[in-house]
């Protein structure tokens, strides 16, 4: 019942089906984008590292 109020705006120290659903959204979202992030850090100091070393 508290869900149902929420939803429906009259609770809003709780968060309505959609604001859950959009919250649980960025989260993954966030942290695909943490794990891209990490792979073009990590790429980044590889080419750097291949381009200063001397051949």
């Amino acid at each position: 019942m508290a869900q149902a109020d929420a939803d429906e705006g009259k609770n809003t120290a709780r968060l309505s089906s959609d604001e859950r659903d959009e919250l649980a959204e960025l989260r993954k979202k966030a942290k695909r984008l943490e794990v891209e992030n990490e792979i073009l850090k990590r790429a980044a100091a590889y080419f750097a590292r291949e381009n200063v070393l001397p051949k």
